[in-house]
């Protein structure tokens, strides 16, 4: 997922370099050693209210006049906000006030020269620290420790951030305000040397935390290459390829920064299309022949042809669909540490499981075979239909081949391969989810 890659060129286009006016505004007396009073009496007076024109949640803390330029009726200020983000503010007679970030205002001219807005109140010493908040806003964990202004649009603000091995792209509102939207972007999500690229860290720098994850993963691999595949608003997902040829995919806390999962190379085609420095195939066969002996052993005969990864809360279990290369029937199986838990794909449904590989009249002979049990042998299933369930019965509808009228099936919840508890016809069944519904049922008084 890239969601502020696209688009962050477009937007910068709109303003990302500080007018020329910045660098011409008239410069602080070098010779002073601390900043002017007056200036700082005329910084006060009128900062508040440019600042509050501006919607930029800045309660101003300090601020001092920079300078004016008489001829254009403009002032130049620089303001200390309590909130953190300092800024440099172009003021023009009857113009709309200008801010631009410490960061921004603070870099040096084109040739080289500092520039004439740098800010030098106290409270604006540590630029990079002001960026904290918005940091934390994004909700990521970062120790920050380099930070550059990329630039300003119309509506947003753009920055680098560094936090030791890994980097960000900032962006939030113009001026930037920690109290508003603030999206943090990880790195590796921009091609190095590309318009918008990161600068402070690079990616060999950026990638070192796959060694970490994966010493922290507990798997024997010896990293012989390695990915960025991408992120969401709560993770970062990379690739590890190990020398003995397995690979994983280990997810990562945005927020934390921690392990959160590894998930083997056979089970990751969910992530971003699955692992590309490992062969993906043999991995999945291997795993394939797996899923088959714990299968069997749960009493499932299946030779798996194919599986599917279903999301599931518990790291230590993995819930998996299973398409049998022996059998029409699927299941949903339920591997962890002890025996695994098998539910055809009946009874999946109303344990909160649904099949995509089978379709439903694969599950009719066994239908048949539960209303034989009961002596309603006639019946030759055709039709199925999931009712519902309480805390502790599923119920299925079923229509009959000959069209004389269905019944609904109970099955008791949470047991794996479960028998029918009773079976209702569809007059005594009209209090359990609206009754029967299928056509050749509902058409018939039983």
């Amino acid at each position: 997922m890239r969601p502020l890659a696209i688009g962050l060129a477009a937007a910068l286009a709109l303003g990302a370099l500080i007018p020329a006016a910045v660098i011409s505004a008239p410069k602080e007396d070098k010779a002073k050693a601390a900043i002017d009073a007056k200036a700082r009496t005329a910084g006060m007076a009128a900062a508040p209210a440019l600042m509050q024109s501006l919607n930029a949640g800045c309660t101003v803390s300090d601020a001092r006049l920079i300078g004016e330029d008489k001829k254009t009726a403009t002032g130049y200020y620089e303001v200390a906000c309590a909130e953190g983000m300092g800024f440099a503010l172009i003021a023009k007679k009857d113009t709309p006030p200008q801010a631009f970030s410490c960061l921004e205002s603070s870099q040096p001219a084109a040739d080289g020269k500092p520039s004439a807005l740098a800010c030098i109140l106290p409270g604006n010493a540590d630029q990079k620290a002001m960026l904290k908040p918005f940091m934390a806003k994004a909700g990521t964990a970062c120790d920050i420790i380099n930070a550059r202004a990329i630039g300003s649009g119309a509506k947003n603000s753009y920055f680098e951030v560094a936090c030791g091995n890994a980097g960000y792209i900032v962006q939030t509102t113009n001026p930037a305000n920690p109290a508003a939207e603030v999206v943090a972007n990880n790195c590796l999500l921009y091609e190095e040397g590309a318009n918008i690229s990161c600068k402070l860290t690079d990616k060999a720098t950026q990638l070192a935390v796959v060694d970490t994850l994966t010493a922290a993963s507990g798997k024997n691999c010896t990293v012989k290459d390695k990915r960025y595949i991408l992120s969401t608003k709560v993770d970062n997902y990379f690739e590890v390829a190990c020398a003995d040829g397995k690979g994983y995919v280990l997810q990562q806390t945005a927020a934390g920064g921690a392990l959160a999962r590894t998930i083997d190379c056979a089970q990751a085609g969910f992530v971003g299309g699955g692992c590309t420095l490992t062969d993906a195939v043999a991995a999945q066969t291997e795993q394939a022949g797996l899923y088959t002996k714990l299968a069997t052993k749960g009493g499932f005969d299946c030779q798996v042809e194919k599986y599917g990864m279903l999301p599931t809360d518990d790291n230590r279990k993995e819930v998996v669909e299973l398409k049998c290369k022996n059998r029409p029937d699927g299941a949903i199986a339920i591997f962890s540490t002890g025996p695994a838990v098998i539910y055809d794909c009946l009874t999946s449904e109303i344990n909160g499981y649904r099949c995509s590989f089978s379709k439903s009249d694969t599950s009719f002979p066994r239908l048949s075979a539960d209303l034989k049990a009961y002596g309603k042998g006639s019946c030759e299933v055709s039709g199925v239909r999931r009712v519902g369930r309480n805390d502790t019965e599923g119920y299925v509808e079923v229509a009959c081949a000959d069209g004389l009228p269905g019944w609904v099936m109970s099955y008791p919840v949470n047991t794996p391969n479960p028998k029918s508890k009773e079976i209702l016809s569809c007059a005594q069944a009209k209090g359990i989810g609206g009754g029967c519904k299928l056509p050749t049922n509902a058409s018939k008084k039983s």
